[in-house]
């Protein structure tokens, strides 16, 4: 009997990350999550495995801090499995301009939005070599190529985040290594919570997972590089 394959996705407790765990497990990915808040992620990860023929396993970690990235990746490689798909999409949101945020906001947004990706990713790199067919995913934002007046660090983490998954999917192409950036729009999440705004205005968080699995299920010799999704309407 053939093994599933196995999705790593961080940031998978709710919003954009939770749908895109659902995505995979119903296309029959066994499932490696991780997020901060661990009730909130093993209810998920109970949900998802319930409802579908699949594993789960779930780790709660910060990744807001190297060592909280060191920790997840430990356990993961303890694991000894094989890892098809990573998502990054662990990340944080605080307004603020960047000449007036508070002392270490943009430090925090730095680690959460970008060195989370790049240390888990550096972590698990190995594993993804030793398949034939990998991909890496990271989970940037319209904020990458567009600067908002009241969320410059914000716009220039994901900014950042972009720039490394240009670099990993030069570094990725000798090895058969995909590397795609996925730059959403305003998505209903709770992030929006308390926006007075119709639902209309705003993606669903599982049309950006349908994009995902989409550019996973495409020929292996072809790769999205760059999937910009935005809601019809424009931007917010």
């Amino acid at each position: 009997m053939d093994k599933n394959k196995i999705a790593v996705i961080t940031g998978a407790s709710r919003g954009i990350g939770e749908s895109i765990a659902i995505a995979f497990a119903a296309n029959g990915f066994d499932l490696i999550l991780t997020a901060r808040n661990a009730a909130l992620l093993t209810e998920v990860s109970n949900r998802i495995e319930s409802q579908y023929s699949i594993r789960v396993w779930c780790f709660a970690a910060d990744l807001s801090n190297q060592d909280g990235c060191s920790s997840f990746v430990d356990k993961v490689n303890k694991m000894n499995l094989e890892i098809d798909v990573l998502v990054n999409n662990a990340g944080v949101f605080l307004p603020g301009t960047l000449m007036d945020e508070p002392a270490g906001q943009m430090e925090m947004q730095m680690q959460t939005n970008f060195f989370s990706a790049y240390y888990v990713t550096r972590g698990l790199w190995s594993r993804l070599k030793k398949q034939a067919r990998s991909h890496v995913f990271n989970i940037c934002s319209i904020a990458s190529i567009l600067a908002y007046e009241a969320g410059g660090g914000y716009a220039v983490t994901k900014h950042a985040l972009l720039g490394f998954s240009k670099s990993l999917r030069r570094e990725g192409i000798p090895l058969g290594i995909r590397v795609s950036a996925v730059l959403p729009g305003a998505t209903l999440t709770d992030s929006w919570a308390g926006v007075d705004l119709p639902e209309s205005r705003f993606m669903r968080a599982d049309d950006v997972a349908r994009c995902i699995l989409t550019a996973w299920d495409i020929n292996e010799t072809t790769v999205m590089e760059e999937i910009i999704i935005r809601p019809i309407e424009g931007d917010i």
